[in-house]
């Protein structure tokens, strides 16, 4: 089972588009966003045929979530569970203890995996804000694998967290 994890979209709704495109071609299951969404991008989301499970983040106070059939928005810390797997998922890393399998998390617009008693992964920002790339992460829940996709130029992928 995959599972696609985004973060800091920040309104950029075409890039947000791309990313969705690339981590399907990679038959997600679930979709994750780590916060910092914008309205465009959450009426996007929300027009998925793909369960997507989100948190607010720090830039989000203001979305409309009257009219959204399908996504939810949580405050942070998020706990859940998928199959077996039990994930905490946060915008800001506020609550980075491994009380979970999964610790999920955004704000810092950098990618990062770590391996301990829980998985820490941040998947990057969609938005190029910080770098001229756009980031995600692709995690695999049968082998946690995790898979770093980005793109600058083209589109890349390292594995990552082994």
């Amino acid at each position: 089972m995959n599972i696609g994890i985004i973060s800091d979209t920040h309104d950029k709704l075409d890039s947000t588009q791309e990313v969705v495109r690339k981590l399907q071609e990679h038959t997600i299951d679930y979709l994750i966003h780590a916060g910092d969404i914008g309205q465009k991008v959450l009426n996007y989301l929300d027009g998925l045929d793909i369960t997507t499970i989100a948190v607010y983040g720090n830039t989000d106070t203001s979305l409309d979530t009257s009219k959204l059939q399908k996504v939810r928005l949580h405050k942070q810390p998020y706990y859940f569970k998928i199959g077996q797997t039990t994930f905490k998922l946060m915008h800001q890393p506020y609550f980075l203890t491994p009380d979970s399998d999964v610790v999920i998390f955004g704000h810092l617009h950098k990618f990062s995996c770590e391996r301990g008693k829980a998985l820490f992964l941040n998947p990057g920002e969609v938005c190029a804000r910080e770098k001229p790339r756009i980031e995600c992460a692709l995690l695999d829940l049968d082998t946690m694998k995790v898979t770093y996709l980005y793109k600058e130029s083209s589109w890349k992928s390292e594995e990552v967290c082994a």
